[in-house]
């Protein structure tokens, strides 16, 4: 095998290993913090003394992982994703698969931001959402997972009427979840 190849391929490979590494960082920040808003939220229904310790703890809890961890990740995902495509763009920029992919991490990006006015709105307390309606919210990045991963890894083999369904199957799967769970805990 010619060095340059062999190079070019351990490269991608580097790459694409750092890809996956920041997106997992990147989704398990976001539904952490998600989860820290949830307390957050709750934590403003309790006794003063309480509401005041536990709401100082959870802004500074929200604002290092926010920082830290959910947004570099954000930025080192998109970074190593536009490598991989730059080293094999022949091939990535003229499959559908990935164009719907790209719309769906667009979408992950605005929900990351959006994400980030949540944050900001419950540190000044002013977020007017309900923790069943955060808990819905977290729901919506779940689906970002399952749809990029489902078309990464079926790629052209999904059927679109198949997939569109699941899709759809999920997010109401998830909804009548935590519909339950609200009831559960009443």
């Amino acid at each position: 095998m010619d060095i340059k190849v062999y190079f070019c391929t351990m490269s991608f490979d580097i790459v694409k290993s750092l890809h996956i590494i920041f997106v997992v960082c990147w989704f398990a920040g976001l539904f952490y913090m998600v989860r820290l808003f949830i307390y957050h939220k709750e934590a403003q229904i309790g006794p003063v003394d309480e509401k005041t310790i536990l709401s100082k703890q959870f802004k500074i809890m929200e604002h290092k992982l926010w920082w830290i961890i959910t947004t570099p990740s954000m930025v080192l995902t998109f970074l190593f994703g536009t490598w991989m495509i730059v080293l094999n763009h022949e091939y990535y920029l003229t499959q559908p698969w990935m164009h719907l992919k790209l719309l769906f991490v667009l979408l992950l990006i605005l929900y990351h931001f959006f994400t980030q006015r949540i944050m900001y709105l419950i540190q000044s307390e002013s977020l007017l959402w309900s923790s069943t309606q955060l808990r819905l919210w977290n729901e919506l990045a779940t689906l970002f997972l399952v749809a990029i991963v489902f078309l990464v890894v079926l790629k052209s083999t999904l059927n679109w009427l198949y997939g569109t369904v699941g899709f759809f199957a999920v997010g109401l799967g998830l909804m009548i979840t935590v519909r339950m769970y609200k009831r559960f805990r009443s």
